[in-house]
């Protein structure tokens, strides 16, 4: 160990100390996490132990000569951090000088972070943390590192070992003596990357780094100050990159906003940095105030109860799909009780459409008539669940003489049943409809421009021959549209089933996006099928069908579907290419039962012909966000593949009302793979049983009712 080592050692002796025998006495308003150069919580240029809120989003860009970092980190849950970073290595060209390959574009290194934590701060012991910084891309920036955090006061004090890019200044050898390499040999330049070295995980020297950020007595003020494991002597593709001239690092962030912060600093001794980054917390967003929605109906004086047969039905029919958002099927009584059969078509909260039809119920039948009001909801004409609510416990919430819990006593789940009832109103079908709406497409990170993008206006419009089955289709008008740039082909030793995406994107400004026929049937009490017929997708056409087998409150179930597809023209209208093929997956969705995780795993054949299988691991929150990450690997080897060796990717689906003054049942989703490549393609199907299905989980219906009465 060098004396330069010894004596930054030695200044954080005390801070050392200190972490094994202080107590925090902060309070813990007065330390919310702020975000490292890299991306994730951190100092500057080195990590902590620390963790953002549990659902926390940060977007960061920074600029620390000569890299542009762009990234996005996210905290699906309490012990576990995750960031994509796309870094602009403005020292160097994308394919190198002597490459035409990228153009005069600077090289993009995409890269994927994982932070763990291992043990949680308490009265005497610090928190300490394992992360893995670009743990599966291309390993320039690659590192691992162990980290321990501990708070005095205004001060949050780390101390770290880490390999790799934060061992680079080689403090002492590796710890872990023979049990891994001395030498790190890392990717080797130009490496396809994407998959996990695990070769070179805490392999070659390692070295010391950590730091104090420091809370202001003004709160809109932190300040950092770290030593730094990395020299600089061995940066990715710059043999003349100038080494630090200091080992310490200082910094400030500024809170501009709840939502905003602005940071700044001086590293290496020799090189200024600034960034931004924007933060929210997606558990707890919910949204605007919903204005345009219609106020809940105004309790009218119940008048003496009335039979069924005095009811004005159509009216009552009208309101529950104008206040409640229920689109009746039909109505009927069954001893005491009101059975309305129906979809929710307006409120994503259900918990929010049953309190509002039982008001329009209760206004219409007055008191004493009947003691239950059951909604019996029928998406895609499919028998999904029936909720029933008990009508004097509604009244007595409303009056305050019962509480929230009491309510929810009185409120019974279950799976639709066969009874015997009056019907006293069908209503009658509506058959027609239509929209108007946007569509985004992005690739992120290509050698031809950084970001390529397609903004569309769509036309969707629906027809229902009945309850079961109808027609439904998009027309794509392209406004916005940067993919002529896009001019790499990717080879390929697979079918082109995704890589023809440039032709897909340009050939034609107005496209018909997708045309299809679908049925539905519920097969017995907890088994539905589909099936489906026309233009699937932007990229294939065909015929399909798919069985899922889901028991009421269950927390698994099991899908089969399988698919006949042809390759659609480029033009995307009713011309088709030679390529047709099978493909058809088996699936199970399991609740892990820990943070509302659903893991989802498909085992089959893809569209370019391989085998294999997918895990998608996903946590949705109770405002109906919900991140997720997915990997497939199948008989396909990494050459064949091409660049990323396997497939893989993160995704965010928001429900629209997250950003509207008007409740909708629709959702939109976020999708990031590192590259498009025809390996692991699955058919991108619009319907999916599960989805259609997803009120017979009572956990839906549950976060919806902690919401409403919050």
């Amino acid at each position: 160990m060098s004396k330069g080592t010894l004596r930054h050692a030695a200044l954080f002796a005390p801070a050392l100390l200190a972490l094994a025998i202080s107590p925090m006495h902060a309070q813990a308003d007065r330390y919310r996490t702020t975000q490292s150069d890299f991306g994730g919580v951190g100092l500057l240029q080195t990590p902590t132990a620390r963790f953002a809120d549990e659902g926390a989003f940060h977007f960061n860009a920074n600029r620390v000569s000569p890299y542009s970092r762009y990234s996005i980190s996210v905290t699906p849950l309490p012990w576990l951090e995750g960031t994509l970073r796309y870094t602009a290595m403005t020292n160097r060209t994308y394919g190198g000088e002597n490459s035409d390959f990228g153009g005069d574009q600077s090289n993009k290194d995409k890269a994927v972070d994982a932070r763990f934590r291992l043990w949680q701060e308490s009265y005497w012991v610090p928190q300490i943390a394992l992360g893995f910084t670009d743990l599966a891309g291309t390993g320039l920036f690659s590192s691992e590192y162990l980290v321990a955090s501990k708070r005095f006061w205004d001060l949050d004090v780390s101390l770290g070992v880490g390999w790799g890019y934060l061992g680079q200044r080689a403090d002492f050898s590796n710890p872990f003596g023979g049990l891994r390499d001395s030498d790190r040999a890392g990717r080797e330049e130009g490496d396809r990357g994407g998959n996990f070295s695990t070769n070179t995980y805490f392999s070659g020297p390692a070295a010391f780094f950590g730091g104090v950020e420091y809370q202001t007595p003004w709160d809109r003020l932190r300040l950092k100050v770290e030593f730094d494991g990395n020299d600089y002597r061995n940066e990715p593709g710059d043999p003349d990159f100038e080494p630090a001239d200091s080992r310490i690092n200082l910094g400030a962030v500024f809170k501009v906003s709840d939502g905003i912060d602005i940071s700044a600093g001086w590293e290496r001794g020799n090189t200024a940095m600034i960034g931004i980054t924007f933060h929210t917390n997606l558990m707890n967003a919910t949204g605007p105030t919903k204005f345009l929605d219609p106020e809940p109906e105004k309790r009218r004086a119940l008048p003496a109860g009335v039979a069924g047969q005095q009811v004005d039905w159509t009216d009552v029919s009208k309101r529950l799909k104008d206040n409640a958002g229920f689109e009746v099927q039909d109505i009927a009584v069954r001893d005491r009780e009101v059975i309305v059969t129906g979809e929710q078509r307006t409120y994503r909260n259900e918990t929010e459409g049953v309190t509002r039809a039982s008001r329009v119920l209760d206004n219409s039948l007055g008191e004493g008539s009947y003691d239950w009001y059951t909604l019996v909801n029928k998406p895609f004409g499919l028998p999904v669940s029936e909720t029933s609510i008990k009508a004097q416990t509604l009244r007595d919430y409303e009056d305050n003489r019962t509480d929230a819990s009491g309510l929810r006593r009185d409120i019974v789940n279950a799976t639709p049943s066969i009874v015997d009832k009056d019907t006293l109103h069908t209503a009658e079908l509506d058959k027609f409809d239509w929209g108007l709406g946007l569509g985004y497409k992005q690739n992120i990170g290509g050698p031809d421009e950084f970001l390529l993008y397609q903004v569309l206006a769509r036309v969707s419009a629906e027809y229902r021959f009945n309850r079961n089955s109808w027609v439904r289709g998009n027309i794509g008008v392209n406004l916005i549209n940067n993919w002529d740039k896009f001019e790499l082909r990717g080879e390929s030793q697979l079918p082109q089933v995704r890589t023809h995406i440039r032709e897909y994107l340009v050939t034609s400004d107005v496209v018909l996006e997708n045309l299809q026929y679908t049925w539905t049937r519920q097969l017995n009490r907890d088994t539905y099928a589909m099936a489906y017929a026309g233009l699937l997708e932007s990229m294939f056409g065909g015929v399909g069908g798919e069985i899922l087998y889901r028991p009421f409150d269950a927390s698994w179930a099991v899908g089969v579907d399988a698919n006949w597809v042809k390759q659609r023209g480029f033009r995307q209208n009713f011309d088709f290419r030679d390529y047709s093929t099978w493909t058809g997956h088996v699936t199970t969705y399991t609740d892990t039962g820990l943070w509302d995780v659903l893991a989802k795993t498909s085992v089959g054949r893809y569209l370019a012909g391989d085998y294999g299988a997918t895990l998608d691991l996903s946590r949705r929150f109770a405002n109906g966000i919900t991140v997720g990450a997915w990997a497939t690997r199948t008989n396909v080897s990494a050459e064949e593949f091409g660049e990323g060796s396997f497939d893989k990717g993160i995704y965010f689906t928001f429900p629209f009302d997250a950003f509207f003054s008007r409740s909708t049942t629709s959702t939109g989703t976020l999708a990031w793979r590192p590259v498009t490549r025809d390996g692991g393609a699955k058919l991108a199907k619009y319907y999916q049983l599960y989805d259609m299905t997803q009120a017979r989980d009572i956990g839906w219906f549950n976060d919806g009712f902690g919401r409403m009465v919050e």
